[in-house]
């Protein structure tokens, strides 16, 4: 299978797993008139990226739900045990997400905080630029990272039907360089150790949206990067999840995965496996970001783990010991 040049076709939307993401990847293009207009406001679009460097846990989104816009991005130093965080709204359809994202740049600023992600065809390096201004709970987030996309995973492209809804979601790792500032501390980010994975979504999610999500990677000494991308949410039979491994023999899909919380306690360590096997992680968190809102008609309970995982990938050329690999487990309950 090739990978279409649009993700709806004359439309006609593909669904299914993708070779690679479509050069433009607008699930609204399925719908025309009022019904596009109204499906519109169904419709929620994000990038972020989960950052992954031995002493600072990090992760940065860009997010729309055109009804209203928002960005956030934490920091936390391991050494100190101290998590930094800032965020910022605007108003829906205001941050720049586009859907053809080669040769484009997502964008996200209000006063003091900006946040830049450009993505290069032609150089195959991608850049993230973010500058934003302290405040009295939080210094200053400043600094130039780069990804290196030629030495990319390959990605994770896909296209399903939910109940009541749809989605279609791309991801990859990237190795990543440069300086990431959190007001005195510079971090170093170094291509040989340290990645980058990229979440993009467009999706038409139900009014009542669930989901368990999770992702690492980490380099090896043999070659490519390996990682997994696993979730687990209300399907419709036969349709393919946003889950995969990451091996030296590609993208490989995955399906029925588990997440096993051992206890309610928020640090508690999770068990996370796919039916078959063929991944086998424990996750140990050392940190946790929260979101709460309860608004009526819309409400979000929201929390993020960052931590490592460890455990074993099976993949079709054989096995992958999992160890201290730094990743995210995530829960979302929302009313949206």
């Amino acid at each position: 299978m090739s990978t279409p040049h649009r993700l709806v076709e004359d439309g006609i939307r593909h669904w299914g797993r993708l070779p690679d993401r479509p050069a433009v990847a607008d699930p609204l293009d399925a719908y025309t008139g009022l019904t596009r207009r109204l499906k519109s406001l169904r419709l929620k679009e994000w990038v972020g990226f989960t950052l992954l460097h031995p002493d600072w846990y990090s992760s940065l989104i860009i997010q729309d739900a055109h009804y209203l816009a928002s960005s956030e991005i934490y920091a936390y130093d391991r050494a100190r045990g101290t998590l930094h965080q800032h965020a910022a709204t605007a108003s829906g359809g205001s941050p720049t997400l586009p859907a053809e994202l080669l040769d484009n740049a997502c964008h996200f600023a209000r006063d003091g905080y900006r946040i830049d992600c450009t993505f290069s065809r032609a150089s195959a390096r991608h850049r993230i630029d973010i500058d934003i201004a302290a405040t009295p709970k939080a210094p200053a987030v400043r600094g130039r990272l780069e990804l290196d996309a030629a030495a990319a995973t390959p990605p994770l492209s896909v296209s399903s039907r939910l109940p009541g809804g749809s989605m279609y979601t791309h991801k990859a790792a990237f190795p990543v360089s440069g300086v990431l500032r959190v007001g005195d501390t510079e971090i170093a980010f170094d291509a040989t150790r340290d990645l980058a994975i990229l979440d993009e979504h467009r999706s038409l999610l139900p009014y009542r949206t669930t989901w368990l999500w999770g992702t690492f990677a980490t380099p090896t000494d043999v070659g490519p990067v390996v990682g997994a991308n696993f979730a687990a949410r209300p399907e419709l039979p036969g349709e393919p999840e946003e889950s995969c491994l990451w091996t030296t023999s590609g993208c490989e899909p995955l399906s029925d995965i588990v997440f096993e919380p051992a206890s309610a306690d928020p640090t508690a360590t999770w068990h996370i496996a796919s039916q078959d096997g063929r991944i086998d992680v424990v996750f140990e968190p050392e940190g946790r970001k929260q979101v709460k809102h309860n608004l009526g008609l819309f409400a979000v309970d929201y929390f993020q783990l960052f931590g490592h995982y460890r455990g074993v990938l099976r993949g079709a050329e054989g096995d992958f010991e999992i160890k201290g690999a730094h990743g995210v487990c995530e829960s979302m309950k929302a009313r949206l």
